[in-house]
């Protein structure tokens, strides 16, 4: 099938390339015309504006979004539906806020535009090993786009009584796809900070323990084995002692949001709190907070305190 791809960043750009290699036709738009020449000599066609982008499309025409959240996302989806024609398609794959999404599909609806959210999950590894994608909005939309998501997703052939899987699917009416990649990424923040908390114990220890070694271990039929872990041992394996990086972790937002969530649905998920606030704390080099503590325990107990 055609279609166009906005943003060729680290995913954006992988994603047409897959797509270029099951067949599909793709045309190419990044404000970086460096990148859009590179993706043209990969087979693409490149696009120099939004408005041209269109115009070398046929209708209906399905239109990919991959840009940062917020701002960017907002001003791209605005300036095509200026630009589309009725029953084109608008596919927001970012990781947008779902209640954004549900104001997306309402406003393209009155224009006559049908409007796809895909949860995207897979990163710089998406390439070769596929995305994993969760959708809302439109059903006849994701039918018609449904052959690039099975292109981009993993595949697992048919075996035996097994049928073929596809790494996507639809999950319903607008917002449900970034919705359940919401509560994806809250559940990736605990898992996270789980492997982090156990791997700062085992190195605390006195043994003097090959943190790769053990991740080598652990990846091997052990029921905390995971992706997660097989790139935690590529990270080890790379800098022991992650020497290299500074101790600052930051937040996409959307560990934020499914806090938000649980709270509005009164959903206990402490876990995942924990995970989100445990980032915080990375970022604050001499915390207050953990002065004030210093300062009470001196305070009711003597307890010994260390200068500034």
């Amino acid at each position: 099938m055609q279609i166009a791809l906005i943003g060729l960043g680290k995913m954006g750009g992988n994603m047409v390339k897959r797509l270029l290699g099951g067949g599909h036709k793709v045309v190419a738009y990044d404000r970086d015309s460096a990148a859009v020449e590179k993706l043209v000599k990969e087979g693409a066609t490149g696009a120099s504006s939004l408005q041209d982008l269109v115009a070398k499309m046929s209708a209906p025409r399905a239109v990919w979004v991959m840009v940062p959240s917020g701002g960017p996302t907002e001003a791209t989806i605005s300036e095509l539906a200026k630009l589309m024609s009725p029953n084109d398609i608008i596919i927001d794959g970012g990781n947008s806020n779902f209640r954004d999404s549900i104001r997306h599909a309402k406003e393209l609806a009155e224009k006559n535009l049908r409007f796809i959210d895909v949860g995207t999950s897979g990163g710089i590894w998406g390439l070769a090993n596929g995305y994993c994608m969760m959708v809302g909005g439109d059903e006849s939309a994701y039918k018609h786009i449904e052959p690039a998501l099975k292109t981009l997703a993993p595949h697992t052939p048919a075996q035996g009584d097994q049928p073929e899987k596809y790494g996507v699917s639809y999950f319903g009416k607008a917002g449900a796809g970034h919705f359940v990649k919401m509560v994806h990424n809250g559940v990736e923040y605990a898992m996270m900070q789980a492997y982090a908390e156990g791997f700062e114990l085992l190195k605390a220890s006195e043994y003097g323990l090959d943190l790769y070694q053990i991740t080598k271990v652990w990846n091997q039929a052990s029921v905390v084995r995971s992706w997660l872990l097989e790139l935690a041992e590529d990270a080890f394996k790379k800098d022991p002692n992650l020497d290299q990086l500074k101790a600052y972790v930051d937040d996409s937002g959307e560990g934020r949001w499914t806090v938000n969530e649980c709270v509005a649905h009164a959903v206990p998920a402490p876990t995942i709190a924990a995970a989100l606030f445990a980032r915080f704390v990375s970022r604050q080099d001499n915390s207050f907070a953990m002065r004030v503590l210093a300062a009470l325990r001196n305070e009711f107990g003597g307890h010994a305190v260390k200068k500034a």
